[in-house]
């Protein structure tokens, strides 16, 4: 996966907004097409700290509340988990972007 927000940065500079607050999320979408249903994760983010997770991920809730409704039953029970996840700052996966860039 992408990760977007850290491509000038520095070690030091990372590790130092890490220390302030900052995290990498991932953001979550649905959208149907007719019958089927759709779940999928977005790119890595990486937030400064003191930046609104809310805010990155208003773009997704907007797609999933547009085309993520219409797969029925999945579309609707899929969405609303989408919308929840992503008014809440995302998933969190620091710990695991950390262990991995540590391999």
């Amino acid at each position: 996966m992408k990760i977007i927000g850290i491509e000038s940065m520095t070690g030091q500079e990372l590790g130092h907004e890490l220390d302030r607050g900052g995290r990498f999320v991932i953001y979550e979408y649905t959208f149907s097409v007719l019958i089927m249903t759709f779940k999928r994760s977005s790119d890595i983010y990486f937030l400064k700290g003191g930046q609104s997770a809310v805010a990155k991920g208003l773009a997704f809730s907007a797609l999933t509340f547009l085309f993520g409704w219409w797969g029925i039953p999945w579309g609707p029970i899929y969405s609303i988990g989408s919308l929840i996840t992503n008014f809440s700052g995302g998933k969190n996966i620091t710990n695991e972007v950390l262990a991995a860039m540590q391999q």
